[in-house]
């Protein structure tokens, strides 16, 4: 059987560091505040001028050459994202142009902080029909630029950061083994940034109404995000013919360390079957999961055979998962 096998991870973070005292110093909040309730100690903050492709495409060549590939090897390149370089053309575009792809075909995908398990699962599909041989998929956000600072729930949760994988096709049992999607529309205010698209368009007014921002029902979002992280990789696994003892690692988007905890306490998960980096680059979304997976992997947590468990969940809403075997 041909499968997408992921052999190259790569991640980049900016230079600049935003603890949770600096942000004392910019909205109503603090340190012990953001620690225990978000698990936050720091996040990463691109500088001015600088978009989501200056972050991606580090990571994107991290990734290539950790695989022991060129540019040229690619077939395809996806960008998962919410905030693009611009409206258009896609991101993906501009981070093909600067690994030197040439002409090979590249888009945006927008999925929200589900957008990896999005992009992962389209990846997948276009490996198994034969389309392409070789896909790299990045996941990378700009999100500090998105906040409020007179919104505390939110100025201090989002990070800038990318992650990046190439997914290759090979026989046998290794590779992507399940990956499964889900949507809710219903939901779409629960997080959500409501100007900026053609509904909205940014104007002077709605600029000073603040709603060009991110705005989150953190409540309401805590509450779903919960039930579907479980019900996802309870999916996932009984797919895979699995158990949660079958798997060696878990790696969950990055979205607040007491929805990790809960949802790994409902699965019976060790915590050193977790991979936790929220405290040091806060909520990265898109860039979340292969942000934690390459960071991990650079650590020697990942390793030959083992089982691994992705899972997300965002606004949209958006959720979903996928068993790797590595």
């Amino acid at each position: 059987m041909i499968r997408s096998r992921i052999i190259g991870t790569g991640h980049f973070l900016p230079e600049r560091v935003l603890t949770n005292k600096d942000l004392e110093s910019l909205c109503d909040t603090t340190d012990e505040w953001i620690r225990q309730r978000t698990g936050i100690e720091q996040r990463h903050a691109a500088k001015p001028g600088e978009g989501t492709s200056d972050l991606c495409t580090p990571a994107a060549r991290m990734a290539i050459e950790s695989a022991g590939l060129t540019p040229a090897d690619v077939d395809l390149l996806i960008c998962a994202t919410t905030t693009p370089d611009y409206i258009f053309p896609a991101t993906a575009c501009v981070i093909a142009d600067s690994l030197g792809m040439g002409t090979k075909p590249a888009f945006d995908l927008n999925a929200a902080c589900s957008g990896f398990m999005y992009g992962l699962a389209t990846a997948d599909a276009f490996v198994r029909s034969g389309a392409y041989k070789t896909v790299v998929l990045t996941g990378g956000e700009l999100a500090t630029n998105r906040v409020s600072f007179r919104k505390r729930d939110t100025a201090v949760l989002f990070g800038d950061g990318a992650g990046a994988v190439v997914l290759r096709a090979e026989e046998g049992d290794r590779g992507v083994l399940t990956t499964h999607l889900w949507s809710d529309g219903s939901g779409r205010e629960v997080l959500w940034l409501p100007a900026g698209g053609s509904k909205i368009p940014v104007t002077a007014q709605n600029v000073d109404d603040d709603i060009n921002t991110i705005h989150m029902k953190g409540k309401d979002l805590f509450r779903r995000a919960v039930i579907e992280f479980t019900n996802a990789v309870n999916v996932a696994l009984e797919a895979a013919g699995m158990t949660f003892s079958d798997i060696d690692l878990f790696i969950p988007h990055q979205a607040n360390i007491r929805i990790i905890e809960s949802v790994a306490e409902r699965m019976g998960l060790p915590t050193e079957k977790c991979v936790v980096n929220i405290q040091k680059v806060g909520n990265c979304t898109a860039g979340s999961i292969p942000l934690a997976l390459s960071q991990a992997r650079d650590e020697g947590r990942v390793k030959d055979g083992q089982v691994l468990l992705l899972a997300s969940f965002g606004a949209g809403l958006t959720w979903g998962s996928a068993v790797v075997r590595w």
